[in-house]
């Protein structure tokens, strides 16, 4: 490869990037309804052509901004399982990790959650920091147990719920930890 075709791959994945980041920031100080490849050019100070030129419209966009939000849940995750002193006391950490991601990230959330995207979970299509969050969870149960990635699977299930519930009002958030404890209690292997 040429310096020049190097020097074009890193622009372009700077414009990438940029993009991504001004689709992030809208959202989080406007909502979703907010982004739109109009003023996404404009704050990018690209034409909307160049925005297609990377996306395929909004759903790709929020695809990628829900990607990058799966990379930082992954090492919140892993810094949460990690820090505490017994095993035991992983799959609490974990999950008051990712409740914690839910509530102090609610745009970035919902794009990687609720919003639609190309990204699927549990394929072979599925995405290296989106495993990276998985295996988190299936970390925190016994390694010879046959039903981990169940477990895991059902984990985030419940977490996921209460976070969507909770955030919505639906569900009070001062019950929280009863909850976070009722789950971790009866999912333990």
């Amino acid at each position: 490869m040429s310096a020049i075709s190097n020097r074009r791959e890193r622009e372009r994945a700077h414009r990438h990037q940029l993009i991504v980041t001004a689709a992030r920031e809208l959202a989080e100080a406007e909502g979703w309804e907010a982004v739109t490849t109009r003023r996404l050019a404009e704050r990018v100070e690209y034409s909307q052509p160049v925005l297609y030129s990377h996306f395929n419209g909004k759903d790709a966009i929020v695809g990628a901004v829900a990607l990058d939000g799966f990379s930082e849940l992954a090492t919140q995750l892993h810094r949460a399982r990690q820090a505490v002193p017994e095993p035991s006391q992983a799959l609490r950490a974990v999950c008051h990790a990712y409740l914690a991601f839910a509530t102090e990230r609610p745009a970035l959330y919902q794009a990687m959650f609720i919003l639609p995207t190309d990204l699927k979970f549990a394929s072979a299509e599925t995405p290296l920091p989106m495993r990276a969050c998985f295996e988190e969870f299936v970390s925190c149960f016994r390694p010879d147990s046959e039903r981990r990635e169940l477990f895991a699977e059902v984990t985030w299930s419940a977490l996921h719920g209460m976070a969507v519930l909770a955030d919505s009002g639906r569900i009070p958030a001062d019950w929280q930890e009863e909850r976070l404890d009722f789950l971790v209690a009866r999912i333990r292997d």
